[in-house]
């Protein structure tokens, strides 16, 4: 079994327009509503991968309510998300059909209070019995202390779980300093935590503060990866028109799967590169088109090793 968690869950609401004009009224032409957060997104993706996969985290209220409905209804994934008393969030994309750009609106998410966070600290211990690989994703919700990763990557590595984190900001700073065994920043994410806008200078000082790998999302690039077997660069063969949002959690689930399935280095980013990929072509977040996953990932992704 594969873990995730998201602690700022969120009701997930991508709206499409003709064109996305500001200062003035628009008229939605579709609507999309499903579960949401970094970690949910990704479990989706892995059980269409065949993984059995639990998520945890909070969930609560209404929207709450919405996410673990629309949790019932994805096959391979079982909920184990934690009760909290105030609403879940919702996150909004907009969608520009004219140019493909989307933009986000994220809400914070409910304030966490200390019981609740003790409360998911024990079951978050006992579903690590179970889990091959944990994947720890997302922003912080309000009420939780900025260190709440680093303390969940300690756990997860005194129970033998290899760990993903994904996150930002000084969450990833002091997640980093417990030593997870991967992390997963984007170009920003990665100069924000090394202070270096050069993506293998900054990825090779990602790993000195203590990540074990280190695979950089580069947007239309793909993606880089430092890690103790060598360095690679993966990357899909054009940039593809479509809604990016959710194509670094697909990512994540490539690697993860990659990972539980012990593939070596170069299949599992070839895995990430072509999810992330189809998952431009996908309409929501969480989603990816299986017919260009499969084409890309036969022969349409570039992998290479980088020397020195």
């Amino acid at each position: 079994m594969i873990l995730t968690v998201t602690l700022n869950t969120a009701l997930d609401l991508t709206y499409r327009v003709p064109d996305l004009r500001p200062h003035a009224s628009h008229r939605v032409t579709e609507v999309t509503e499903r579960p949401g957060g970094k970690g949910l997104n990704v479990a989706r993706v892995l059980a269409a991968l065949g993984h059995e996969t639990t998520v945890t985290g909070f969930a609560g209220g209404t929207t709450g309510h919405l996410v673990r409905e629309g949790l019932a209804a994805v096959p391979g994934v079982v909920d184990a998300l934690v009760p909290t008393e105030g609403a879940s969030r919702r996150t909004i994309a907009v969608v520009d059909r004219r140019t493909g750009d989307t933009t986000q609106l994220n809400e914070p998410g409910p304030a966490i209070t200390p019981a609740e966070w003790d409360d998911f600290q024990s079951a978050y211990e006992r579903l690590l019995g179970a889990a091959d690989a944990v994947a720890l994703c997302g922003s912080l919700p309000p009420g939780l202390p900025v260190g709440a990763y680093a303390g969940l990557v300690r756990t997860a590595r005194a129970a033998g779980v290899p760990v993903l984190l994904d996150t930002s900001g000084e969450p990833l700073r002091r997640g980093v300093a417990a030593r997870p065994d991967l992390i997963k920043p984007n170009a920003e994410e990665l100069a924000e935590l090394t202070g270096s806008h050069e993506p293998l200078r900054a990825t090779q000082s990602a790993r000195r503060r203590g990540a074990h790998a280190v695979v950089a999302s580069l947007g239309a690039d793909g993606l880089l990866a430092v890690t103790p077997k060598g360095r690679w660069r993966a990357a899909p063969p054009a940039p593809l028109a479509g809604n990016p949002t959710g194509a670094g959690d697909s990512a994540v689930a490539g690697l993860l799967s990659g990972l539980v399935e012990r593939l070596p280095w170069p299949d599992r980013l070839a895995r990430a590169v072509a999810l992330s990929a189809a998952t431009v072509l996908a309409p929501a977040a969480g989603e990816f088109d299986r017919a260009a996953y499969e084409d890309l990932l036969a022969s349409g992704v570039t992998v290479t090793s980088e020397v020195g």
